[in-house]
């Protein structure tokens, strides 16, 4: 029998997880839930064997479901997975892991509990691109790590924000550009960088209406390790480009722009460099999201699921687990108070009962 998946909502990132999962031996989407029949039953209808459900407990019951992935909007990840973990199903949930704190770390505990896997999507850190930056790293090939910068300058019509209720929106979203669209680019600093000591921010809305969230983020970043770093990131940036980290150290620098790499210079070459930068110099096939959310592949997907299934088979942690997921919304938690106030934030983040206070956007 294959490893079933239940797909709870059905929404648009719905459809590239199912199609990461019917790409792997050994697993299929077997059921799907959405308060909504209509789409429950359309989704159903395009994935041979899934059975729709409206009742997420109806469906977390069924025999031929062994694990759900979560694709609701940000913050309603918590309580199906909850609701998952005490059912004994293991979890896959959609970035971000959820939208405060508190909640990501009721999921983390729930799934511990319960002895099931958690693992958060970020399908970039699956990029061949991604995996030779973090190798070269770790090989101490860029000497002491200096600089560490993300820019996603994306753009989104108003008829994006206007299309969901929860679109733009602090309960549901959790935030704007940042907390949506350049939280996989942060993941991917925050595991090339290491941990993060304190930030500064300004946040603006300046190109979109009706929405509670920032379009336009700027902030600069101290790591731990003692290096800086600046991320940009914005949905008001027409027509948009493709999604840029760089990384500097006392010994190389490298650039990847989405998939490809674009510089990748060593003062300790290589034969093998000059090689590598032709072969990664064109790996994009796609609008990577810049200016149409469906505009992305799910290969990165397809190897997070094996990483899932893979973990849940030998008993260890996939890469990406739940303590990886809050890392970045911790951090990005974090830029939106230094710009809600002004000053440098430092983390951890303390826990106070005051922050965040979504109803007033701050």
């Amino acid at each position: 029998m294959p490893f079933g998946f239940g797909i709870v909502g059905c929404g648009m990132i719905s459809r590239f997880h199912a199609r990461a999962i019917a790409d792997i031996k050994g697993a299929a989407v077997t059921a799907c839930y959405s308060q909504t029949a209509e789409s429950a039953e359309k989704f159903a209808s395009e994935i041979p064997g899934c059975k729709p459900y409206q009742d997420l407990d109806a469906m977390l019951a069924d025999p031929r479901v062994d694990g759900i992935s979560i694709c609701t909007p940000s913050g309603a990840h918590m309580e199906a997975c909850v609701a998952a973990a005490k059912a004994g199903k293991h979890v896959v949930v959609e970035k971000p892991l959820d939208v405060t704190l508190a909640r990501c770390d009721a999921m983390i505990k729930a799934c511990e509990q319960a002895g099931v896997t958690l693992a958060t999507i970020f399908p970039s850190r699956f990029h061949h691109s991604s995996q030779l930056l973090k190798q070269a790293i770790d090989k101490g090939r860029f000497g002491r790590m200096t600089l560490g910068d993300a820019y996603v300058k994306w753009f989104r019509t108003q008829q994006y924000y206007d299309s969901g209720a929860w679109r733009g929106t602090w309960k549901l979203d959790g935030g704007g550009a940042l907390m949506n669209q350049a939280i996989h680019s942060l993941d991917l600093l925050l595991w090339f960088m290491g941990p993060v000591a304190e930030v500064t921010a300004a946040t603006a809305t300046l190109a979109h209406e009706r929405i509670e969230v920032e379009d336009v983020v700027v902030a600069t970043i101290k790591f731990k390790s003692g290096a800086l770093g600046v991320i940009e990131a914005s949905t008001a940036a027409f027509p948009g480009e493709l999604k840029r980290i760089e990384l500097h150290g006392d010994q190389g620098s490298a650039c990847m722009r989405e998939e490809d790499i674009i510089r990748w210079e060593f003062a300790k070459k290589t034969k093998a460099d000059e090689e590598l930068l032709a072969r990664m110099a064109g790996k994009t096939h796609t609008g990577g999201g810049a200016a149409d959310p469906k505009a992305i592949g799910h290969h990165g997907h397809t190897k997070l699921f094996q990483d899932f299934l893979s973990a849940i088979k030998k008993g260890t942690k996939p890469l990406i687990d739940g303590h990886e997921g809050r890392r970045s919304v911790e951090v990005i938690l974090a830029i939106y108070k230094a710009a809600a106030t002004g000053k440098a934030v430092q983390l951890p983040l303390a826990k106070d009962p005051t922050w965040p206070n979504r109803k007033a956007g701050k």
